[in-house]
């Protein structure tokens, strides 16, 4: 925690897993035994400990999202993400600006003010324990054979109303001086001993300090610690028999008005009044825990720690009308993209709705507060084109029937990726072009593009575009898109150029079924998926030869053909292939072949074959090093070529 942000982030999380368990407790306290009604504290403490919203994910309610509502309702600031660092409060290092620094501020001494209280409190403990005498050793040692069970040093003290444990690493047990202690209260004590409890109540101790502030989280800090001494009360119960029990609850009803002022680091069995008496009516109990209520008890914790733990992932950006735009944008900016498949998915999403939200999800923090004053008077309604027409010229809107494509997706030497978004137009993208038709050689409809590029930005993963958004003529379809760019190769084998060009697109499916029953139609789904993988989409390559020799000398070809095999970067390296000829076949790694007859009078590019497969494959998506080619002219081995990528290997327009 790290500012007054953070720590109400971490303090409401808290508060909503408090809240439930007192509840389930209420239900459960006289049917569960105190070794659960103690154990669940465990699930409130790992929340405590865990930094709150850890992966984009939140706890009950989505506190997040109305944390950092109210700090944008109260600061006008929409360009920062609260951040829960660590668990613990860490000093600021500039010095205090804001109302909310000065709060910060007080919080944190705070809570150093109150640890500070309780270590002075216990080093006083400890040296008036030093000044005490030794006393009961024999007998406390007695007990401890008697019960199995490990023994410390023991002082008298005078003025001491009851027994205690002082200490974890070199505990000592505290005895009344003048009077003898009775065995059951020296078990007591020693079975603190044993479970280490005095070390579960310096946690609880410090858990206090860092939540000071926080009353319900102090009502639990005080509902655990008595909890924790009930438990003690099952544990000797355990060990005793008959009368004894009987003795040890009168044992407990004569400390019913003694004062409750025990120091951290130390065990009593006194508590307070309330408090013995609730630990009465559990040791009435003691008989009334049936074998079988063990295995509901672990069944009742296991069903609260998953999801109070885990917590849930932020899924949606919650449509909550024009009023209410700094919570959309709140939502939207902790409802953030986790994997960079999910935040190219987003922004094709923003721009095929044109929903500023969507585009916050995935907007680095620093464009955050000129998408929340666009969306000032936003109605968050689909047909919406602000973020369209900032994206570039283009004058036709995207078909959201279609939905998108990412082609040519590379990773970058940092991390990052990058990659081409294509969306086809619904209409003309200006007035100066007109619709081609589809041949061999054009194109058959106008498509959108733009160079885009994710990369990190803490846990988030945003889109920073690389260019403004631009028309082309194209087609999308699924065996590659020769008037988009590709990544090309080349070697030159005689009077031949052969050439290689690769290319790829991906989505992540968002096809959605429409209506349930045996007939049903589906559709885009524009909702976007911040947290998905690329689930569909090809690799295409396509290998053609060009002509360049002399034009006297080209009737002098019959057929040219070629064999090839890829090479992948190490981790992906295939063994070295072997000339399969041009009857060979082709094989996972897309190694293929071709042949092409050269009659009359054929042109000068020639293609020879071509492929596109899906890549389920891990990796599959990666281009190739290069290409190994065993080229045939006129039927007969010519030469063994390495196809090395153009321009150092960058994608290239056709």
């Amino acid at each position: 925690m790290t500012d007054l942000w953070s720590f109400l982030l971490q303090t409401l999380t808290a508060s909503g897993v408090a809240a439930l368990l007192l509840a389930v407790k209420a239900m459960f306290w006289d049917k569960l035994s105190p070794r659960w009604q103690f154990g669940i504290w465990g699930v409130l403490a790992l929340v405590l400990l865990l930094p709150a919203g850890w992966g984009g994910r939140y706890v009950l309610a989505n506190w997040p999202m109305w944390v950092e509502a109210l700090k944008s309702a109260l600061t006008g600031q929409f360009g920062t993400l609260t951040r829960v660092i660590a668990p613990v409060p860490l000093p600021q290092l500039v010095q205090p600006r804001t109302a909310a620094d000065w709060l910060y501020l007080l919080y944190l001494a705070g809570a150093v003010a109150l640890l500070a209280r309780y270590l002075i409190s216990y080093a006083r403990l400890r040296r008036a324990l030093k000044r005490g005498r030794p006393g009961q050793n024999e007998r406390v040692r007695a007990v401890a054979e008697r019960y199995g069970l490990p023994a410390c040093p023991a002082v008298e003290v005078d003025g001491l109303p009851t027994a205690f444990v002082c200490g974890v690493l070199r505990p000592v047990l505290a005895l009344p001086a003048g009077r003898e202690t009775d065995e059951k209260v020296i078990l007591h004590e020693l079975l603190h001993l044993k479970y280490k409890d005095v070390l579960w109540g310096w946690l609880i101790a410090l858990l206090r300090c860092l939540h000071w502030c926080n009353p319900l989280l102090w009502l639990c800090a005080d509902r655990a610690g008595n909890d924790l001494e009930a438990l003690c009360d099952q544990r000797v119960l355990e060990r005793l028999e008959g009368e004894d029990r009987r003795d040890y609850g009168r044992i407990l009803l004569s400390m019913a008005d003694e004062k409750y002022a025990r120091a951290p680091g130390t065990s009593s069995a006194a508590n307070g009044g309330k408090n013995i008496a609730r630990r009465i009516q559990a040791i009435a109990r003691f008989k009334r825990y049936p074998a079988g209520m063990a295995l509901a008890s672990v069944c009742v914790a296991l069903v609260l720690a998953f999801p109070l733990v885990i917590g849930a992932q932020a899924e949606g950006v919650g449509k909550w009308g024009v009023q209410n735009t700094t919570v959309v944008m709140a939502s939207a900016r902790t409802t953030y993209c986790t994997t960079y498949a999910g935040a190219f998915d987003t922004y094709a999403k923003a721009l095929l709705t044109g929903d500023i939200s969507y585009r916050a999800m995935c907007a680095p923090l620093s464009e955050q507060n000129e998408l929340a004053q666009a969306a000032g008077g936003y109605q968050h309604q689909r047909d919406t084109r602000w973020l369209w027409n900032q994206a570039g010229d283009v004058r036709s809107y995207p078909s959201t029937q279609e939905g998108y494509r990412i082609y040519n997706l590379t990773p970058t030497v940092d991390g990052g990726w990058e990659g081409l978004l294509v969306l086809p137009l619904e209409y003309l993208p200006n007035d100066d072009v007109e619709w081609v038709g589809w041949d061999s050689t054009t194109y058959s409809r106008w498509l959108a593009v733009q160079t885009l590029r994710a990369e990190r930005e803490g846990d988030r993963w945003v889109v920073i575009p690389q260019e403004k958004l631009h028309a082309v003529p194209g087609d999308q379809r699924r065996e590659g898109n020769l008037g988009l760019p590709s990544r090309v190769y080349e070697a030159q084998c005689g009077d031949w150029l052969v050439r290689a060009q690769w290319q790829t697109a991906a989505a992540v499916n968002s096809q959605a079924q429409n209506s349930p029953g045996f007939w049903y139609t589906t559709s885009f789904d524009l909702i976007p998926k911040p947290h998905a993988q690329f689930d569909e989409g090809y690799a295409d390559h396509q290998f053609l030869a060009t002509y360049t020799g002399a034009p006297d000398k080209k009737s002098s070809y019959t057929s040219v053909g070629f064999s090839v095999k890829s090479i992948y970067k190490e981790g992906y390296q295939e063994p070295e292939s072997i000339d399969v000829g041009l009857n060979g076949g082709s094989n996972i790694r897309w190694d293929t072949y071709g042949d092409r007859i050269l009659e009359g009078d054929w042109e000068d590019m020639v293609s020879l074959s071509g492929s596109s497969i899906d890549w389920s494959a891990d990796g599959a998506y990666l281009a190739p090093e290069a290409y190994q080619v065993f080229c045939y002219l006129n039927g007969i081995l010519e030469a063994e070529l390495t196809l090395l990528p153009v321009e150092g290997g960058e994608w290239i327009e056709p």
